[in-house]
């Protein structure tokens, strides 16, 4: 079997892919992934092919971008870049490299390509979906900043402000490029493409467990989750440190375990992120560990106590952590959780205020708007959740759920039954 997993995006939205890749891989089937060229090392690093999409010097204007985490702006460049201007070229690489008969496609959320390939060409499809904003229900709605979407919310103004979305956003950011290729190959026009039309009729797999998200019966059919993935580029080993730097191990060494703050691989902009982490660890008198790919917006100086590093796997380090303070990513909520930390979370865009009500639910986190993260509130959150025994006791619970292998396991049957 071939198969052709699509990854756009952020190393949030390539590592499950990846992962993905590599369980397929080592069930003996042929994998490429669609992704930047930036990805190339991770791609290889697993023995997968690549299929490179753009240039690394648009990834990194993408990343750089001003609007890129802005809870409003964001999702429109998102839209436009990713889903609408990559179309034409993510539909020709799955057309050069598809073998009829042989392939199945695992598309990415952002990805529209595969969709259209699937229903021209009738080829076996499966949308697979990161967390359970994708998945729009009138029950438990997903959290999405700018829509009221609680459970005291009636169903007709739910209903009702997803059809501004998709009419007045959505279909108007989109339908022109998505429309104008399927009418040259010969396909009707769409509207509400985010409706119905967005997923795949053969398969959905969520890679998040039922007890992050209780399946709705709205759901689109047929849903099936599969569970956290939980690969992050760190190879499998008995060392715990494999993969950490000798620095930082020492680091780890030498005291107590450190807080870890991460604002997302693709922040370029956390100036303000890094500074009220800096005096949330000298108000708690604590450790801590700044973690980010662009070292330009991390404070000039550091106290002894706090070190800053590039990208580490998270499974290597976490579990050596005291707590996670983070964006709300996917990534980012399912290391934690794997790793037994509590949360605190400061949500821009996208998915991530969903996932910080969700990591509230489950009784592991707390969350702080982006206007609201300063030093002192920062600190006075993590005093609480570091001394809640309640919350340790939900944070040893869910991570005792947490199983990544039987996750890409239970992902990996959903594709083979397409083939």
């Amino acid at each position: 079997m071939r198969l052709i997993l699509t990854a756009l995006g952020s190393y949030g939205d390539v590592l499950p892919m990846v992962g993905l890749g590599a369980a397929m891989r080592s069930r003996g089937h042929r994998v490429f992934i669609i992704a930047n060229p930036h990805f190339r090392p991770v791609v290889e690093s697993a023995q997968l092919e690549l299929l490179p999409i753009g240039t690394e010097v648009e990834y990194d204007c993408l990343a750089h971008h001003p609007d890129l985490w802005h809870s409003w702006r964001g999702p429109k460049l998102v839209l436009r870049t990713c889903m609408a201007g990559y179309l034409r070229e993510l539909y020709a690489l799955i057309a050069r490299n598809c073998v009829v008969g042989e392939t199945v496609l695992g598309a990415h959320p952002l990805d529209l390509a595969s969709r259209i390939f699937q229903e021209q060409h009738q080829l076996p499809m499966a949308s697979i979906h990161y967390a359970p904003i994708g998945l729009r229900s009138m029950r438990e709605s997903p959290r999405m900043f700018h829509m009221w979407l609680g459970e005291n919310v009636p169903d007709w103004l739910k209903r009702l402000q997803y059809w501004a979305g998709d009419r007045g956003l959505v279909d108007r950011w989109l339908g022109r490029e998505v429309n104008g290729f399927r009418a040259e190959l010969g396909l009707r026009p769409i509207k509400r493409i985010l409706q119905q039309w967005y997923y795949s009729s053969q398969q959905i797999i969520g890679l998040f467990p039922a007890w992050y998200a209780t399946p709705q019966p709205d759901w689109p059919v047929p849903t099936a989750l599969a569970g956290f993935p939980l690969w992050d580029h760190a190879v499998p080993a008995e060392a715990a440190s494999q993969d950490l730097p000798e620095e930082l191990i020492r680091f780890l060494e030498e005291g107590e375990a450190p807080l870890v703050f991460s604002p997302g691989s693709a922040m370029t902009e956390g100036h303000d992120f890094f500074a009220a982490a800096v005096e949330a660890c000298r108000f708690l008198e604590r450790r801590g560990i700044l973690l980010s790919r662009y070292p330009a917006h991390l404070p000039a100086a550091l106290p002894p106590e706090v070190r800053a590093f590039g990208f580490v796997p998270f499974s290597r380090l976490l579990p050596r952590a005291a707590a996670l303070v983070h964006h709300g990513g996917i990534g980012s909520s399912s290391q934690g959780l794997a790793s037994g930390l509590p949360h605190l979370v400061m949500p821009m865009a996208y998915d991530q205020l969903d996932n910080a009500a969700r990591l509230e639910r489950l009784g592991v986190g707390a969350t702080l708007r982006r206007r609201q993260f300063r030093g002192p509130a920062v600190a006075r959150r993590l005093e609480q959740l570091l001394s809640s025994p309640r919350t340790h006791q939900r944070c040893a619970h869910w991570a005792r759920q947490c199983d990544g292998q039987a996750a890409l396991a239970t992902a990996c049957e959903l594709l083979e039954g397409l083939a």
